[in-house]
This record gives structure tokens, sequence and C-alpha cells, in this order.
């Protein structure tokens, strides 16, 4: 029996906490006045205890992280950035090579559970869905890996594409991916009833990705909206990105927020450094549910990124204009409980009898970690130091 008791920590809300983990599970929160006979003790004084970090929006397939530096080369448009990643990824380290590596560097950060999304298309097949689940299966006992399906070059517009990602959803993948049904596909109706049509006939969820800017972007979330409750998927579909809400007015934007409400549709952010984003803390406030991901990571995309998600809350919280103490909290929700229940993480979270899966980091609590992103951390995966 493996027997450990914790004490000398922190929660998030800064209140000391104390507890054993029995057989890798969480037992008897500030319950025991001491450790049980036989624990091992370990003082975590000085850390905060937070709930494992969940990155709802990664792109495993794209990072050069494992690789030599690729310097970044400007585009003038979609078509042609999507040209320079093929090239680019082709003259890389092995797929399953980079993809592991940045999964282990996730992880000491604290990471625990990831959506990732894959590029599928009519020329690249699955290679890339076989490449991540390798490097997936190399680190699933530390990481869970949920894969999305993700049309990066349309679905409509790329002719096979649509055998392709049904391909996928036969063998296992657990969420199907879109993008820009109206400026990249061209038929926003046509890829929307081909996408809720698989999800339904397949069980999966569904997450989009939407740049589109301004009204086009609002009509095509009111879409979203609609199908989602006409195909009664309420709370198993996400948009990532929706530019669009952080380009109108506040008002306009919280008008479509109660369609999002009312389906259940979920908004990812990652707090793009040159577009403006989602209002998140006033989507919060009206009930739509906001997380968060890295998205890309060193890649063809931008150079930026490290895989650490605390960082990516200050981020968040930074560009939001987040001050005050519940704000922070928001931001760390967004990557630890707010993505895990997007993702549907089973048996997450700190309590009694769950899987003792936790970072503590170096903080006086949940705020001043957002704020100060803390370089010393303990990871810990069902009772494992990490």
């Amino acid at each position: 029996m493996t027997l450990q008791f914790i004490h000398g920590g922190v929660d998030r809300e800064g209140a000391p906490v104390h507890f054993h983990v029995r057989e890798g599970r969480f037992e008897g929160f500030n319950r025991a006045r001491g450790p049980a006979e036989g624990a091992e003790v370990i003082d975590l004084q000085g850390f905060t205890l937070l709930p494992a970090l969940v990155d709802g929006h990664i792109h495993l397939d794209k990072s050069f992280v494992g690789d030599r530096w690729h310097p970044h080369q400007p585009v003038a448009s979609l078509r042609e950035r999507l040209a320079v990643e093929k090239a680019g990824v082709a003259d890389a380290a092995p797929m399953v090579t980079r993809a592991e590596a940045l999964i282990r560097q996730c992880s000491r950060f604290g990471t625990v559970a990831m959506r990732c999304h894959v590029d599928i298309d009519a020329s690249t097949g699955l290679r890339h869905l076989q490449a991540v689940r390798e490097a997936a299966q190399r680190c699933a006992d530390i990481m869970q890996i949920q894969l999305v399906a993700f049309p990066q070059a349309g679905v409509m517009s790329c002719a096979g594409t649509a055998a392709v990602l049904e391909q996928a959803l036969a063998e296992g993948v657990e969420v199907l991916g879109g993008i820009d049904p109206t400026t990249l596909d061209g038929d926003a109706e046509g890829q929307l009833a081909l996408l809720f049509g698989l999800a339904e006939r397949y069980g999966v969820r569904l997450d989009i990705h939407l740049h589109e800017p301004g009204e086009t972007g609002l009509a095509q979330l009111l879409r979203i909206a609609a199908r989602t409750r006409a195909a009664g998927l309420q709370g198993r579909v996400a948009v990532s990105h929706a530019y669009a809400l952080g380009e109108v007015p506040l008002a306009r934007a919280l008008q479509v927020g109660e369609a999002l409400v009312a389906a259940g549709v979920s908004i990812m952010s990652n707090a793009p450094g040159n577009h403006p984003f989602p209002p998140l803390r006033a989507l919060h406030d009206a009930g739509v549910r906001v997380f968060a991901g890295n998205d890309n990571i060193r890649d063809c995309w931008w150079p930026y990124g490290n895989g650490d998600l605390l960082q990516r809350a200050m981020l968040l919280g930074y560009r939001s204009g987040f001050y005050m103490d519940a704000d922070l909290m928001l931001a760390l929700d967004m990557v630890t409980t707010h993505a895990a229940a997007v993702i549907g993480l089973p048996d997450y979270g700190i309590g009694e009898g769950l899987p003792a899966t936790f970072v503590a980091v170096r903080a006086d609590h949940g705020p001043a970690a957002v704020a100060g992103v803390p370089v010393e951390r303990r990871v810990v995966v069902q009772g494992q130091w990490v």
C-alpha cells in the first residue's frame, strides 16, 4: 500500500489544507491531525495546490519543439500559410518525436490532459493522426489526450476531406473539427450540415475554429448555436477563437452570447497577440462557458509559446485587463476546471476519493499563481510525483 500525508500547503483560495494520498487517491481532507502510521510525510509549506492544468486547444502535429529553430516566414494569405506549413513540417524532425517532446514539456509545467487538433485532409490522410497517437501512447502515464479531426484546409473546398474525416471518426477520434465555413469554405450551410450530421451519426463532440470577422462571424455563431440545439448536442459543441465576439460592441456580443448559453456552446480563447478576442468576463457572467488552450506553440503560425498554461492564464488576464482576484481566478478556471468540463475529463479535481492529480506552485493562492507564473512547481499524477 502506498500512503502519503501531505501538509503545509494551501488551496487555491489560500486556506490551509492537509490530506492523505492512499493508493493514488485523495483521502481525509483536513480531518487527520497528523500522518497515519507508516505514511510518508510531505511538507508543501509555501505552495498552493491547484487542480492539474488542462489544455483545451493545442496542435501537437505542428510544433517544432524537439527540433531545431525554424525562423518565421511571412505570408500574404491563409492558403499561402498552409503551403508554408506543409513544407516546414515535411522538413522537420519526425512528427512523433516533436509531439512527444511537446507533451513532456507541457507535463513538466503541470498539464495532465489536452484536446489536440490534428490536421486531416485528402492529401495528408491520417498520417498526422497516427503520429500523434503514437506520441500519446508513449506518454499515456502522464497525459490524457483527446484528439480532434481538424480539416485545416477546409471541408467543402478541399475535395476528399469529408471522407477522410469520416474515416478518422470510424477509427475512434473523439471530436470533429471545422474551420471558417464561409470565408475559407465558401459554403457555411454545406459545411455545418456535414459536420453536425457526422457528429450525430458517430456520437462525437464538435470544436470549430472560427476566425471570421464581425457580423460574418456572429452569423456563424448563431448558425452553430441553432444547429446544436436542433441536434440535441448542448454541452458538446465548442467554438475556438470566435474573434468576431471581440470585434463588435459589447451589447451585440452579449446578444449572440444569449444564443450560445441557450445551446450550451463553449468558447475557447488563447488571447492571441494580434487579434481582438471575446470579452471573457462578460461572456462568463452571462453564462457562457469560456475556456483556454495554448493553441500553436513554436510552429509555422508563430514562434511563441512554451506550453505553460499558467503563463497562458496570465496572458489571458493581462490582455483582458483582469486585476481583481475574482478575475484572475476566472483565468485560472479557464485552464483548469472549465477546460476539463469542455473535454469531458472524468474524475477531475481536488476532492475526497478522486485520483490524487494536482500541481503545487510556489504562490500564496490561485490569483497570485496566475499573476506571478511561479517557476517552482510539483506535479503529481495519481499519487506519482512526476
